[in-house]
């Protein structure tokens, strides 16, 4: 019941890569698979979101 569909897996180096630190750090196709903006200030964000300033540039 708690397995995801497989449409909804992650994939490592596709939809996310891990950091030096041991992060998920998503990247911009995983976002744009998502469709919208978080507003974390996603190091990838392809919205153009701006944390500083919150909002979004493009």
């Amino acid at each position: 019941m708690n397995e995801q569909n497989n449409e909804n897996k992650l994939i490592e180096g596709e939809d996310y890569y891990v950091t030096p630190e041991g992060y998920r750090c998503f990247t911009e196709k995983h976002h744009l698979k998502r469709g919208y903006c978080c507003k974390s200030g996603c190091r990838h964000c392809p919205f153009g979101f701006d944390k500083k300033t919150g909002t979004i540039k493009k």
